[in-house]
């Protein structure tokens, strides 16, 4: 049973990563603690508890019937947030559950020899479909009933493949991203945030004019461009999921020239990628995550495309930077505007776990509002709940209304299995590659998949 949980909001000093596809090492930023942190709180003592609790797991049950689990996350940034976390779910259940926090194991090899953790934190992204459309996961409805999940946020979730009749995923936490744009230069320049594309070029042409630099891009950093520019120039232009829908249902009759394709439904949106990403700085195609953090912390370029894991790099290498964010204007109707998205993590129980009851029990005390909230608010993430407050960092307010109106998509880079190089692809079109090749390639990869 659970024991009475803290109350309130209570800050860490941990910041979220750009994605599970970013490579860790560009993953690192640095955040102020407040003095009431939940670590400051916890401190040594949570360390020695955790470190005590894991240094007796050494079977399916402990002395006195307690039940050994295993949770599985490792999002670099809030291992330690997640570490604290058990050792106080551990100390609550003392003496019948004991969680140890898995951060480096296998995930897939822990399936296929049939000892997978016994439940998962992860991002929740298309490699999630080959556990979960294969029935490797439980069902988990009534935990996710328990806690009122958005539908637009469980939407989320069924645009990829699932096991018929079940919930396998319980959603977690959401990133929304879009244009970071310094506030004081466009003030300096008397410009407004572009609701259209048009608007968005005349910003762009202003700027130069100027003198200003408008986009500092990284294409040094392949994720950087998928997850940046060319998942807003798609999302803001197309039906993300409406398309992948269309193209799944194709199966294998899908390639280049097929009725929907990559090269039909993209051509027209990374063209006028390409028009934006002209206006990036010389050199863009050797800058990296940090160059770029650093960079637009310096006031080298008005706009930056990247998501709220960047801000607290940013906030630290210049506190008083003014930073705004808006989301990628790809037509004329400032309706269609929205703002990327991306379940940065999702609990899910295995059919092979050792305690399912259990990890239920721990998926439960996560999911508490006492618990869940306090980990968005400190992450700059969305909760998923209808009651999860709104998000408190103000660089944030402005994507708020966006999220409570469903005006978000997940992006195309999140939709395609990593067997085929998107990341790269993505690198080579704004470094000069030819948009009809890559796409063509494309399309070939995805039919390739399709027959198998």
């Amino acid at each position: 049973m659970f024991s009475a949980r803290r109350r309130g909001h209570h800050p860490s000093t941990h910041t979220p990563r750009p994605s599970a596809l970013a490579p860790s090492a560009l993953r690192s930023s640095a955040s102020t603690a407040s003095p009431l942190s939940r670590r400051t709180l916890l401190g040594t003592t949570g360390a020695t508890a955790l470190a005590a609790a894991l240094s007796g797991c050494t079977g399916s049950l402990g002395g006195g019937g307690t039940a050994d689990i295993s949770f599985h996350q490792s999002k670099p940034e809030v291992i330690p947030y997640f570490g604290d976390l058990l050792a106080e779910f551990n100390e609550e259940n003392r003496g019948s559950i004991r969680v140890s926090h898995d951060t480096a194991s296998g995930l897939s090899a822990g399936f296929a020899r049939g000892n997978p953790p016994d439940l998962g934190c992860l991002n929740y992204n298309y490699e999630m479909v080959h556990f979960q459309e294969r029935g490797a996961l439980r069902d988990v409805s009534d935990v996710v009933n328990e806690f009122d999940i958005r539908p637009s946020i469980q939407d989320l979730v069924d645009q990829y493949p699932t096991y018929p009749g079940r919930t396998s995923v319980i959603p977690y936490s959401m990133m929304a991203a879009a244009v970071l744009y310094n506030e004081e230069i466009f003030a300096e320049h008397d410009l407004e945030v572009p609701t259209t594309f048009s608007e968005f070029i005349d910003v762009c042409e202003t700027l130069e004019e100027n003198g200003v630099t408008p986009l500092y891009s990284t294409y040094g950093d392949p994720w950087t461009v998928a997850q940046g520019i060319m998942d807003y120039s798609l999302g803001g232009a197309i039906d993300v999921a409406g398309f992948f829908e269309r193209l799944h249902a194709q199966g294998e009759d899908a390639g280049p020239d097929s009725e929907v394709s990559f090269s039909k439904d993209f051509r027209e949106p990374l063209e006028k990628m390409l028009q934006i990403s002209a206006f990036s700085q010389p050199g863009a195609a050797s800058r990296y995550y940090g160059d770029g953090n650093a960079a637009f912390a310096r006031g080298d370029a008005a706009m930056y495309f990247q998501g709220p894991w960047a801000l607290n790099d940013i906030a630290t290498a210049n506190p008083d930077a003014s930073i705004g964010i808006f989301p990628l204007p790809m037509t004329e109707n400032p309706e269609d505007r929205k703002v990327r998205v991306n379940l940065d993590l999702a609990l899910w129980i295995p059919e092979d776990s050792n305690h399912p009851e259990q990890a239920r029990e721990l998926a439960r005390w996560l999911m508490d509002p006492d618990i869940a909230d306090p980990y968005n608010q400190d992450n700059l993430a969305f909760g998923v709940r209808e009651d999860s407050p709104d998000v408190e960092d103000p660089r944030l307010k402005d994507l708020q209304t966006y999220v409570d109106r469903a005006a978000f998509y997940q992006g195309v880079s999140k939709a395609i299995p990593l067997t085929i190089p998107f990341e790269n692809y993505s690198q080579g079109i704004v470094t000069g590659q030819s948009l009809e090749n890559t796409l063509r390639t494309l399309d070939e990869d995805w039919a390739r998949l399709a027959r198998r």
